[in-house]
């Protein structure tokens, strides 16, 4: 009875299921980064003692954000818009809430007056409530070290 010789080993690596692998997590990447972008980046106020509105995380919440060189968005939705226009806008969103709240979240460096034009905006549009976002100082040194930048 003769023995049986094993097949030679195989030199060649099989890239295809390691491809298939990489396909799928690129597609995944590619469905989850746009959801990842909710709002837009601004840098806060720093205050003391902040009242705590976890309704602002909520993904139905009404957050219009003004940015540093002075553009204003209005989520849901990230739209774009000018302070004249934010009223109707603003006033659409809100029919059939129980809650009239609106979060304005503004850069720390942001023109006072386009913060005003937004709040003008928001009274003009009926709304009852305004919140305003800032973040917490957790040392009191950080405090005089962010006025005097």
């Amino acid at each position: 009875m003769e023995k049986k010789k094993a097949a030679p080993p195989v030199a060649d690596i099989n890239v295809t299921p390691m491809v298939d692998v990489m396909l799928v997590v690129l597609i995944i990447f590619m469905v989850i980064t746009p959801m990842l972008s909710k709002s837009i980046p601004v840098d806060l106020a720093l205050t003391r003692n902040p009242v705590v509105m976890s309704d602002a995380d909520k993904e139905d919440a009404i957050i219009v954000a003004v940015t540093r060189d002075g553009q204003v968005f209005l989520s849901p939705g990230l739209t774009k818009l000018d302070p004249a226009d934010l009223a109707p806008k603003v006033k659409d969103l809100l029919t059939d809430r129980p809650s009239k709240m609106v979060y304005i979240k503004a850069d720390a460096r942001a023109n006072y007056g386009k913060v005003e034009d937004v709040v003008d905006g928001l009274r003009a549009g009926s709304v009852d409530e305004v919140g305003l976002l800032t973040e917490q100082v957790l040392d009191s040194r950080r405090m005089g070290k962010a006025a005097a930048k």
